[in-house]
C-alpha cells in the first residue's frame, strides 16, 4: 500500500484473483437471479415477479383484461428493473399454449404462433391470470414464504411462491446460465399429482413404481416419444435424450386419389414454418423424391400439414426420409437442473417430487400457524365482547362516566380484567351488536373459533394431517385442471434409421458380366415376350465381355457374393449402382475387395442371418456342402473362406435353404440328380464338402437348384432350346449317383446351360453371350419328357449362345423356391429368407404398378431394351484401391 501526493490510498490487488472472484460473483448472479428455476415453484425470478405484479393489480381470471404494457411497466418499476422488452417476452411465453403444457397467463391478442411469428407489441395486447396461476399464488398473504426488499427497498417481494401446483414438472423449464443449462420437459398434471400422492402414501415406493405412474414427458404440441431408455435415464439420473416424432397418418385424397401424409402434431419447440421450408428445399434439391405438393391447412381447430405424394411414391420411405432430414423428428436432451436452497442441482424425478412435497409441507405448516394466530387473536377479542355483553348495563355506565377514551379503556380493563385489545374492541363495538340476533351470532362465532383453533393445533402436532391436506389439494387440482395425455410413448420402436428405411423397397434385376461389371435396374424395365422372340440389348459390353450372372433381389436384401475360389464377400443391393439399360455398370472390384484372380460365380440375396437356415454350395467337380447361414455374418474386408476346394475345382453355385429342400445338380452332358438336402450334414465354414454327383469323363456340374414348391423342371441349352419336364419324372435318389437324363444333348441344341424349378405362372429371363435378353412365360414352353431335345426359346445370331437363365415370379402371395435367384416378391421366412415382410409397400415400380407384382405386358414380338449411359467406371482389370489379402479385422453385420 502506498500514499500518493493527494493523500489517497492505493491498494495492490492480484488481477487473477480479482477476475476469478468477479467472474464467480457474476456467474452466481446469473444462475440464481436469472436463468434457473426454483425447485419449489418452478419459476425464474422474472416470471415470479410478473405474477406478483399481476396479483397486485388484482388481475384474477374472472376480472377484465389489462394492457400488457401496464403489467410490464408495473413489474419493471416495482420488482424487475431490467426493461420491459425482457419482461414482455417472459410474460408472452407463459401465455403460449404451444410453449407451456398448462399456461398460467391468459393472453388476449397476438401472443405469437408455432410458426415463429413474433407477438404484437405490448401496447396492443392484454392479459390476466389463468385460474391455475391463482393456485400458484394462493396463500401468499398468510406468511407462507419469506419476503425480501425489492431492488430499491421500497416494497417487499417473495423469494418464492407458495404454489399448490407442481409447476416445474408440469410446465418444465429451459434456461442457459454460466457453465450450466437446464432443460426440464413438461408432464401431465394428472400423472404428477398421482405420483406425489403415491409418495405420500408409500414413501419408499420403488423407482419402477414411479415410472409406471409417470409414463413420460407430455409436451404441449403432442407428438410421439420413441423408446423408453431416454425417459428412464432422465428420471433416474436427471439426464437423458428422447427421440420425438411428429404424429403423421397416411390418408388418400378423395379428389386426386393420391396418398397423403397428414401431420397433425409436431415435436416440442419446432418452428412449423421453418420445418415446411426445409421440406420444400429438400424436394427442390432432389434429396427427397416422391412429393407432389405440400400444404399447410392449419387453422383455429388445430395443426394440419398435408404432404401430397406422387402416384408412384413409396409412402413409408418418403415418411422416413422426412423424419430423417427434417424436424419432424428431433431429440430432446433433458437436463433436470434446478435451484435447491439457491444452489444448482441435477435432480432425479423422485428428488423433484420429494422436494416439492417438502415445500408444500413447509407452506401448509406456516399457513396453519398464521391461521392459528389469527384465530386465537379473534377468539381473544370475541371473549372480551362476550364479557361486555354479559355486563352491558355496567359497561355503558362506566363509559358514560369516563372523561375520555383513554379513561374508559383503563376503566374497562380494571373492572373486567380485560386486555387492551379487548377493551378497544368493546369501545369500537356498534350498538347493533346489542340485539339478540347479533348476540347469538357472536356466540356461534366463538364456538366455531374454538373448534378451528383445536383443528389447527391438531394439524401442527400431527404431520400426517399435513400430508392429508396436500393429498386433498392435489386431488382438487387434478379434478379441476387435469386432462388426457397429448404425447404418446411408443415402446419397442427403433430410434435410429437404418439406410434401408430411407430407400424404397423394390425388386431389382442385378446383372454381373464375365469381365466383372455389375449394375441394377427395376424389374419393370423389362417387358414380357412370347417364346421365340428375338430379344434386344440388355447391356453395353466390350467385344470380349458377356453377361454371366442375372438374378433379381429386393433393394433391402444383403448379397453374399461367392467367387470361383470359394470365397464369400458381403454387399447390399442398394449399394449397387442403378444404371441404364445399355450401361455396362460398375466394376465389381469397386464394390468388394475381391482378389485379382477371383471371378464371381454365385450371388445369393439374404435378408438376415440365423442358425435355422443354411448356405448350400456346389462345385464344378460335383462336390456339395451345407453350412449354417450364421457362419457368414462376419465377412472380412477381403472376403472369407466359404468352402475349401480341390485343385482345379471351382464353386459354380450357392443357394439358401431351410434344411428341408430337395437339391438338383445338373450336368453339362444332359444328366441331373435329385436328392433331399437332409442327406448332406451341416459342416463348418472352411470344410471341403461331400460328393453330390458322380461325373463322367469331360463332364461337369453346370447348375444347382433347390426345389420347394416347383411343379416342373425347366432345362435350357446353349443353342437356345428348352423344355419343361414333370417333377415326378426325376426320382429322388441318394447323393453321389450319376443321375438321370434330363435333356437329349445333340449338335442341334447344344450342351445344358441351366436347369430351373418352375411353376405354370412363372416367367424366365434368358440372356446370351452377346448381351441379348428375352423374358418369356413358362406356360408358353412345351412340357416334354426327359429324353427329348426341347423347342427353340430364342433365335440366336451366328456365334451367339445362351449363358444364363433367371426365373421371375409375377403373382403376389406365391412362395418362391428356396434359394432361387428370382424377383423377391416378399420372401417367406420358412423358405430361407428370414424376416421379409409380405405386407410392406414398394413392390410396384413406376406409376400404375400393380401391388401384386411388376406390371407385365405380354404378347408376340414384344421386345425388351434395358438402356442407359455408360458409367465411366475403370476397367476391373486395372489396379483397384483396396485389392489386397483379407485382414483379420471382422466387421459385424447389423
Amino acid at each position: 500500500m502506498e500514499t500518493g501526493d493527494t493523500g489517497k490510498k492505493v491498494l495492490e490487488i492480484d488481477i487473477e484473483r480479482e477476475m476469478r472472484h468477479s467472474y464467480i460473483d457474476y456467474s452466481m448472479s446469473v444462475i440464481v437471479s436469472r436463468a434457473l428455476p426454483d425447485i419449489r415453484d418452478g419459476l425464474k425470478p422474472v416470471q415470479r415477479r410478473i405474477l406478483v405484479a399481476m396479483k397486485d393489480l388484482n388481475l384474477t381470471h374472472d376480472k377484465p383484461f389489462r394492457k400488457s404494457a401496464k403489467i410490464t411497466g408495473d413489474t419493471n418499476g416495482n420488482y424487475h428493473p431490467h426493461g420491459t422488452p425482457a419482461i414482455y417476452e417472459a410474460m408472452v411465453r407463459m401465455g403460449q399454449e404451444f410453449s407451456l403444457r398448462y399456461p398460467i397467463i391468459n393472453g388476449q391478442g397476438n401472443f405469437g404462433s408455432v410458426d415463429g411469428d413474433a407477438p404484437a407489441a405490448e401496447r396492443y395486447t392484454e392479459a390476466r391470470l389463468m385460474e391455475l396461476a391463482e393456485e400458484v399464488l394462493a396463500d401468499l398473504d398468510k406468511d407462507t414464504v419469506d419476503f425480501v426488499a425489492n431492488y430499491d427497498e421500497t416494497r417487499k417481494e417473495p423469494t418464492v411462491l407458495p404454489s399448490k401446483v407442481p409447476n416445474l414438472l408440469i410446465n418444465g423449464a429451459t434456461g442457459i446460465a454460466v457453465g450450466m443449462a437446464t432443460n426440464i420437459p413438461p408432464h401431465n398434471l394428472g400423472e404428477i399429482a398421482e405420483a406425489l400422492t403415491g409418495l405420500i402414501e408409500e414413501p419408499d415406493m420403488p423407482d419402477e413404481g414411479l415410472l409406471r405412474i409417470v409414463r413420460g414427458p407430455d409436451f404441449p404440441t403432442g407428438g410421439v416419444i420413441y423408446g423408453r431408455d431416454g425417459i428412464r435415464s432422465c428420471y433416474l439420473r436427471g439426464r437423458g435424450h428422447m427421440t420425438l416424432r411428429a404424429r403423421a397418418t397416411i390418408e388418400t385424397d378423395a379428389k386426386t386419389d393420391r396418398e397423403c401424409i397428414v401431420i397433425t402434431e409436431i415435436p416440442f419447440q419446432v418452428n412449423k414454418a421453418a420445418m415446411l421450408e426445409k421440406m420444400a428445399s429438400l424436394v427442390r434439391d432432389g434429396k427427397i423424391q416422391g412429393i407432389y405438393d405440400i400444404r399447410d391447412e392449419s387453422d383455429r381447430e388445430g395443426l394440419r400439414v398435408v404432404v401430397e405424394l406422387k402416384r408412384d411414391a413409396q409412402t413409408r420411405v418418403v415418411l422416413n426420409q422426412l423424419y430423417k432430414h427434417t424436424q419432424m423428428q428431433t431429440t430432446f436432451g433433458a437436463n433436470m437442473l434446478a435451484l435447491v436452497d439457491n444452489q444448482p442441482r441435477t435432480l432425479s424425478l423422485r428428488s423433484m417430487l420429494l422436494l416439492f412435497l417438502d415445500h408444500r409441507r413447509e407452506v401448509i405448516t406456516r399457513r396453519t400457524r398464521f391461521e392459528l394466530a389469527e384465530a386465537e387473536k379473534r377468539a381473544h377479542i370475541v371473549e372480551g365482547l362476550r364479557i361486555a355483553l354479559g355486563h352491558i348495563d355496567e359497561v355503558i355506565a362506566l363509559i358514560k362516566k369516563s372523561a375520555d377514551r383513554e379513561d374508559a379503556r383503563k376503566g374497562l380493563m380494571e373492572r373486567f380484567s380485560l386486555s387492551e385489545i379487548q377493551a378497544n374492541a368493546i369501545l369500537e363495538m356498534r350498538l347493533q351488536r346489542l340485539t339478540g340476533l347479533e348476540r347469538d351470532k357472536l356466540e356461534q362465532e366463538y364456538l366455531e373459533l374454538i373448534k378451528l383453533i383445536a383443528r389447527l393445533k391438531e394439524i401442527l402436532e400431527n404431520p400426517r394431517l399435513v400430508d392429508n391436506l396436500i393429498v386433498e389439494e392435489l386431488e382438487d387440482l387434478k379434478e379441476r385442471f387435469g386432462d388426457e395425455r397429448r404425447t404418446e410413448i411408443a415402446t419397442g420402436e427403433t430410434q435410429q434409421f437404418e439406410v434401408e428405411d430411407l430407400i424404397a423397397e423394390e425388386d431389382m434385376v442385378v446383372t454381373i458380366s464375365h469381365a466383372g461389371y455389375v449394375k441394377r435396374l427395376p424389374v419393370a424395365t423389362y417387358r414380357s415376350q412370347r417364346r421365340g422372340g428375338r430379344g434386344v440389348a440388355g447391356t453395353a459390353r466390350r467385344d470380349e465381355d458377356f453377361i454371366e450372372h442375372l438374378f433379381v433381389a429386393s433393394t433391402h436384401n444383403y448379397l453374399l457374393v461367392l467367387t470361383n475360389l470359394g470365397r464369400c464377400h458381403w454387399l447390399k443391393v442398394h449399394e449397387i449402382p442403378l444404371a441404364g439399360r445399355t450401361a455396362k455398370g460398375k466394376a465389381i472390384v469397386n464394390l468388394i475387395n475381391k482378389r485379382r484372380e477371383e471371378r464371381v460365380t454365385a450371388v445369393v440375396p439374404v435378408r438376415s442371418f440365423d442358425e435355422r437356415h443354411f448356405l448350400v454350395m456346389a462345385t464344378r467337380n460335383g462336390t456339395i456342402k451345407k453350412t449354417s447361414l450364421s457362419a457368414y455374418s462376419n465377412p472380412r474386408r477381403g472376403g472369407i473362406a466359404a468352402i475349401t476346394l480341390d485343385e482345379g475345382d471351382e464353386l459354380i453355385g450357392a443357394v439358401v435353404t431351410d434344411g428341408t429342400a430337395e437339391i438338383v445338380l445338373a450336368k453339362r452332358q444332359g444328366k441331373a440328380i435329385r436328392f433331399n438336402e437332409r442327406v448332406v450334414r451341416p459342416m463348418g465354414r472352411t470344410a471341403h464338402g461331400v460328393i453330390g454327383v458322380t461325373l463322367e469323363e469331360d463332364d461337369s456340374v453346370v447348375e444347382m437348384v433347390a426345389l420347394k414348391e416347383a411343379r416342373a423342371i425347366l432345362v435350357v441349352t446353349e443353342n437356345g432350346y428348352g423344355k419343361r419336364s414333370r417333377l415326378e419324372d426325376y426320382r429322388v435318389t441318394g447323393r453321389g449317383g450319376k443321375g438321370v437324363i434330363t435333356v437329349r444333348n445333340t449338335k442341334r441344341n447344344g450342351p445344358t446351360v441351366s436347369v430351373k424349378g418352375v411353376r405354370e405362372d412363372d416367367e424366365v429371363m434368358i440372356i446370351t453371350k452377346n448381351g441379348l435378353v428375352i423374358r418369356t412365360q413358362v406356360k408358353g414352353i412345351s412340357m416334354m419328357g426327359r429324353d427329348t431335345q426341347g423347342v427353340k426359346l430364342i433365335n440366336l445370331a451366328p456365334g451367339d449362345k445362351v449363358v444364363s437363365v433367371g426365373r421371375v415370379i409375377t403373382s403376389a402371395g406365391e412362395k418362391e423356391e428356396v434359394g432361387e435367384q428370382v424377383v423377391g416378391e416378399k420372401l417367406d421366412a420358412g423358405e430361407g429368407h428370414e424376416g421379409l415382410d409380405p405386407g410392406a409397400p414398394g413392390l410396384g415400380a413406376g406409376e400404375g404398378a400393380d401391388a401384386e407384382g411388376p406390371e407385365i405386358e405380354s404378347g408376340s414380338g414384344r421386345e425388351i431394351l434395358p438402356g442407359g449411359e455408360k458409367t465411366g467406371e475403370r476397367d476391373p482389370g486395372e489396379e483397384a484401391s483396396g485389392e489386397h489379402e483379407p485382414d483379420d479385422e471382422e466387421e459385424k453385420l447389423h
